[in-house]
């Protein structure tokens, strides 16, 4: 069988086993908990005009309902050996170098993984005050092969973090957590949910 061949089938085996255990995760960790807030506001609106309603008598409309939507979860806490791998004041770009040494990875392997330009991964390198965006973070930490606590600690370098009330968000996570880390079926799966692709 022809070495082309192989790989698209194989392409086609971890896009299939991605679909089915992303679906799920979503099921779990976002649509529902989208359903949840959908039947808790449509309570509440009910709630509210059988009281202007009580006893047959019309009260003045309430002012909109300014309910506070749930809290995002909350940050992961890494281990104390991943936690050893960042520092708060270390410039970003200091930090992914040292990632990339530690993993045993080369420059060109992880913005080649991270479907980065040349000139793009130069420049976040170079440093200079220069931060790249969140897409752009999350597109390295796959290529970096990180877990789900080391990722959200590069994020969080950076400034950012990861939201369960985000679609992109969740499914990232589900990639972390279930430690898949091959983009062009990441691309995939995002492109299906309309989401941003990883990369340029």
């Amino acid at each position: 069988m022809p070495m082309a061949t192989v790989r698209n089938y194989i392409a086609k085996m971890k896009t299939k086993k991605a679909t089915k255990g992303l679906k799920a995760f979503l099921d779990r960790h976002y649509y529902s908990k989208k359903q949840e807030e959908a039947g808790r506001i449509a309570k509440d609106e009910a709630s509210r005009q059988s009281y202007e309603s009580f006893d047959g008598l019309i009260l003045p409309p309430s002012p909109p309902s300014t309910s506070i939507p749930p809290p995002a979860a909350p940050a992961i806490a890494p281990s104390s050996q991943e936690s050893a791998m960042f520092a708060l004041d270390e410039p970003f770009s200091a930090t992914l170098l040292r990632l990339i040494d530690s993993k045993g990875k080369t420059d060109v392997e992880v913005y080649k993984r991270a479907n980065l330009d040349r000139k793009l991964f130069s420049k976040i390198r170079k440093g200079g005050g220069y931060m790249p965006s969140k897409k752009t973070i999350v597109a390295l930490a796959i290529a970096l092969e990180l877990s789900l606590p080391e990722a959200s600690d590069l994020l969080r370098q950076a400034g950012f973090a990861l939201s369960r009330s985000v679609l992109f968000d969740v499914i990232m996570e589900y990639f972390f957590t279930a430690r898949m880390y091959d983009i062009y079926v990441i691309n995939n799966l995002l492109l299906e949910y309309d989401q941003p692709l990883l990369g340029g």
